[in-house]
């Protein structure tokens, strides 16, 4: 019995990371389509300026980071640097108790 629970949280964590990959693909896919527009418009009506630059950026450092969460992917405080940390902070006061 402790087995297929096990096994089953692995399904849950995996159906989640599943359902957020996709929902970064589906923001991508908008993210794309609205630049396209605003592109569209933007040289349209006002090619003198390119402001669609702008949103780009801002929607981009967004989609960056939920690109990154959704992947899964942390380089600065992953769980590798959590595990780093804590043994670091054990070994400091093993060492602290014996002197």
């Amino acid at each position: 019995m402790e087995q297929f629970n096990q096994e089953f949280e692995k399904y849950q964590r995996a159906q989640k990371q599943v359902e957020e990959i996709k929902g970064f693909y589906g923001h991508l896919l908008s993210y794309i389509l609205v630049m396209l527009f605003f592109l569209f418009i933007n040289l349209r009506y006002s090619p003198q300026y390119l402001w669609f630059f702008w949103p780009m950026l801002g929607w981009g450092i967004g989609l960056l980071f939920h690109g990154l969460k959704a992947f899964k992917y942390t380089p600065f405080l992953g769980k590798d640097w959590e595990q780093r940390k804590i043994k670091e902070f054990m070994d400091h006061e093993k060492q602290n108790k014996y002197e």
